[in-house]
């Protein structure tokens, strides 16, 4: 281990260690790239793909984020923003969760589908992705359907939870899961022009509140779905996902914040 420390530290380029060097580092010492980073952000050297977040996160809080696993239910619009997101920002470890594939009318919002993919399972598609957008995050692929009965077994280990589903009745099971489970929920949810997001931590139950109807879909179906609201809200769940895991910043826990891209406008509700 002193061996790739010392290859590291002498490779290194004012603070920052290259994706090139990442990778030769990788090979020479027959480990992952992944093995490369934490050894690498742990003496306090960036990898170089990170030197942009370099000013609003410390090499410590790079290194918390890729210690982290963050559960990801649902793969669609929401959650394969919030998977690439993630995985970019150096989120070490995520759980993918969804038991569907790509369909043609996912292609107008859904970040990992294309012509080429359609069939295909959306975690495993996620996951060649991320593999090559950031080869030191771990993913793990599960093609399962959430439900209250396996949610134990599929979040095992998660940290944060992300709410990327478009089934109520299936986001309050996540809700149940999560409160049993302790660990906090980012809830999102689009419609149209519109969308909202909520922070749950364990004790809360504001889930029942926002949804009345369990045994509806939402209005998704109503109001469809375009190609930029799924950005913008999974975009908002994913600040709160690295709040909670950095402890800083003001969540949206005890409220909840609606968005309304057509006028442009940001309200807020209080639980």
């Amino acid at each position: 281990m002193c061996d790739v420390q010392l290859w590291i530290e002498n490779h290194a380029s004012s603070g920052l260690l290259s994706w090139a060097d990442q990778q030769a580092a990788a090979k020479r010492f027959n480990v992952s790239v992944a093995c490369i980073e934490a050894i690498s952000l742990k003496r306090g050297i960036l990898p170089t793909r990170y030197q942009r977040n370099g000013a609003m996160l410390s090499c410590h809080d790079q290194l918390c984020l890729f210690s982290s696993h963050v559960a990801v239910v649902g793969c669609g619009g929401l959650g394969g923003f919030v998977v690439e997101e993630l995985a970019r920002l150096g989120v070490g470890h995520i759980t993918i969760i969804d038991p569907d594939v790509f369909e043609e009318h996912n292609l107008n919002r859904q970040l990992f589908s294309s012509t080429d993919v359609l069939g295909c399972d959306k975690v495993t598609i996620a996951a060649q992705r991320i593999a090559q957008v950031n080869p030191a995050t771990v993913i793990t692929p599960k093609v399962k359907e959430f439900r209250r009965d396996n949610g134990i077994g599929l979040l095992a280990g998660a940290q944060v939870v992300v709410d990327a589903l478009d089934s109520i009745a299936t986001r309050l099971e996540l809700a149940e899961v999560c409160r049993e489970l302790e660990v906090p929920l980012v809830h999102g949810a689009i419609g149209g022009w519109y969308g909202h997001v909520t922070t749950l931590m364990p004790e809360h139950h504001h889930l029942e509140q926002i949804y009345q109807q369990p045994d509806s879909r939402g209005i998704e179906k109503k109001l469809g779905n375009p190609s930029f609201t799924p950005a913008v809200i999974a975009s908002l769940q994913v600040a709160e996902v690295s709040k909670l895991l950095l402890d800083r910043g003001d969540l949206l826990d005890n409220r909840l914040l609606m968005v309304d891209l057509l006028d442009m406008e940001l309200s807020e509700i209080s639980f």
